[in-house]
């Protein structure tokens, strides 16, 4: 998996998890650099299940108040 294509996947799994438009979610991960940490951890991330890379996405956006 491609790491765009990696981002893209997460991306619509949190919308998908939160109920929300992809933009939202976007914008979400724009805002708090979950695009930089998914592509900087690419490596290590995409090896991961998905649940596990949300989660880690959950615990950064909680870390932040959302």
């Amino acid at each position: 998996m491609s790491r765009l294509s990696f981002k893209t996947f997460c991306i619509e799994l949190y919308a998908e998890r939160k109920s929300i438009p992809g933009s939202e979610a976007y914008s979400i991960f724009e805002k708090n650099g979950i695009l930089d940490m998914l592509d900087a951890d690419y490596e290590i991330l995409h090896g991961h299940g998905f649940d596990y890379v949300l989660h880690d996405i959950e615990q950064i956006l909680e870390n932040n108040h959302l």
